[in-house]
């Protein structure tokens, strides 16, 4: 499939405005038997209605290019994915696992209602409902279920194992709750490039022979926290699913069971089709290096330090934006480059090959500035 910005720029009709202008004097000029010089007062009505036309051009190339998924975007690209029954993905809810405890073995089921709401002990407190009725077993303390934040949104994020402790629906017999897994998965409506790209996909979906396009369709649709899929078949009928996060995230057990829960359907998945959901390995690197800044651009130098600080947590967060991208030095030292550095050493990462179902993760980060230098 031919990547978007593969494609070729169009345009429809030409905005140049001294091209437009050429025209409009040179038919003026043909019409009225009579050459218009600079500083002629209809040269100047001239120009203003070139101004015009090349404004209402610029709109017509505009309005068209509205039509093209390439460059549609807003409400456009909202009525372009109806064409694939391919709806914007709302903001979503982050997803986390909760644990219910009992003060003691009950004789009888315990039943923790749908909707039963836990908080965080932060402030402002975040509430997750659970997705479900659950039940706690006759002669067993615990059950696990699935809960969501209440507020869609990536502000449901980012709580560890242990914060979401606080019972805010009382239950008989119950004395605690706790969440065993990070909270993930909360984002906010769908961005136009990600919306896009699904809209792109959506005829991949078309098909039930269960090819690697559609599971990667179906586990994006899931939420739009979701950056990339690796699919994969470790044997005959079955298939693993490996999603990734925004900003590399490592997805908690809340998403995998969203993600689960969308590729199981069974008007999605082939019956014979074994399908499992894993959350990619994170494959640990470090990077320290050396740099050096010209003689001739010290006066920059404050400016080139704080550019290659942010060139370097871009690098970071490129590295780790994809399943299965190669630890790359190259990109890390033209990145420092671009941001001014003359000279760098870079001691690691070294290159390193990444698996489909791997993300590449920095463990920490040491940049030394090593003075001034000549050419």
């Amino acid at each position: 499939m031919t990547a978007l910005i593969d494609l070729s720029d169009i345009e429809f009709v030409s905005d140049d405005v001294t091209t437009t202008l050429n025209n409009l004097i040179t038919t003026y000029e043909a019409i009225s038997s009579r050459t218009v010089y600079p500083g002629d007062p209809v040269r100047l009505f001239l120009l203003t209605l070139a101004s015009i036309i090349v404004q209402q051009r610029a709109l017509i190339n505009l309005t068209a290019k509205q039509n093209l998924l390439k460059y549609a975007s807003g409400l456009m690209l909202d009525h372009m994915g109806a064409f694939s029954d391919t709806g914007r993905l709302p903001a979503s809810s982050a997803a986390v696992n909760l644990r219910f405890t009992l003060s003691a073995p009950q004789t009888s089921a315990v039943t923790i209602p749908a909707g039963t709401r836990a908080s965080t002990t932060s402030d402002p407190k975040r509430y997750f409902a659970t997705t479900t009725l659950t039940q706690i077993a006759p002669g067993t303390m615990s059950a696990d279920v699935l809960a969501l934040c209440t507020e869609a949104g990536m502000l449901g994020n980012g709580f560890v194992a242990g914060q979401i402790n606080q019972i805010v629906d009382p239950i008989a017999y119950v004395a605690s709750v706790t969440n065993f897994s990070g909270s993930s998965g909360g984002a906010d409506l769908e961005d136009d490039e990600a919306y896009r790209e699904r809209i792109r996909s959506a005829p991949e979906s078309f098909s039930v022979a269960g090819p690697s396009g559609a599971y990667k369709h179906w586990a994006k649709s899931a939420s739009a926290s979701i950056v990339d899929v690796a699919v994969f078949s470790p044997a005959a009928c079955e298939v693993v699913v490996v999603p990734l996060l925004e900003g590399g995230e490592i997805p908690g057990q809340g998403v995998l069971d969203l993600v689960n829960a969308a590729i199981n359907d069974r008007t999605r998945r082939p019956l014979s089709d074994l399908v499992t959901v894993q959350a990619p390995t994170a494959v640990s690197y470090t990077v320290s290096f050396t740099y050096w800044v010209s003689v001739d651009r010290q006066g920059e130098l404050a400016d080139i330090q704080t550019r290659v600080n942010t060139a370097v947590s871009a690098y970071v967060l490129w590295q780790k934006s994809k399943l299965g991208r190669n630890i790359n030095t190259s990109e890390l030292t033209a990145r420092v480059m671009q941001a001014g550095a003359h000279r760098v050493s870079i001691t690691s990462p070294l290159f390193a090959e990444i698996a489909y179902n791997e993300v590449a993760v920095a463990s920490g980060v040491t940049s030394t500035y090593g003075g001034l230098t000549d050419d």
